[in-house]
């Protein structure tokens, strides 16, 4: 079925695709695509990209088909060649395809957790380092341990120390 590949962020179709989609054969997208290529490369300074699709066989082989893949609007300037049907179904894919985008995108948005989670999950990680940066020191005293041997609070025993010119 159809479904847009992304290219450097750029959704595009195959003309395998569109001709899927439109009804038509596929050589007959592609020879409107050559015709077209010209008067787009004039105006946009630029060709359509050529690719190919491995195709499977009925009998199980493969072979590499031809194709173009276009972007949106490189597909709604070859759909001008389409009939008014084929054209509706070509444009109203392109929509259903990015709704699909704009909800999967949606959808991996949410899976991220809520602010407050995100938050203690943080908090928890960077305790955990701290706690393994310490272990190592058995012979050391936090601030507060000092602190308390000269009865002063933490605040007062950091105050002394910035008047001593030892913290800042």
């Amino acid at each position: 079925m159809t479904q847009i590949i992304h290219i450097n962020k750029v959704q595009t179709m195959t003309s395998l695709e569109i001709a899927e989609l439109t009804g038509k054969q596929h050589f007959h997208v592609m020879e409107a695509i050559r015709k077209m290529e010209p008067a787009w490369k004039k105006v946009c300074k630029s060709n359509f990209r050529l690719t190919s699709r491995t195709i499977v066989q009925p009998n199980g082989g493969t072979r590499e088909v031809p194709c173009y893949q276009l972007t949106k609007t490189e597909c709604l300037y070859i759909a001008t060649k389409f009939n008014d049907e084929a054209r509706a179904r070509l444009v109203l894919r392109w929509e259903e395809l990015e709704m699909a985008d704009v909800r999967r995108k949606m959808a991996d948005a949410r899976c991220l957790p809520e602010p407050k989670k995100i938050l203690a999950l943080a908090d928890e990680i960077i305790g955990e380092g701290l706690r393994q940066l310490n272990e190592d020191a058995e012979d050391t005293l936090t601030e507060t341990q000092v602190a308390k041997t000269f009865n002063m609070s933490v605040y007062d025993f950091n105050c002394v120390l910035r008047d001593m010119g030892i913290q800042y």
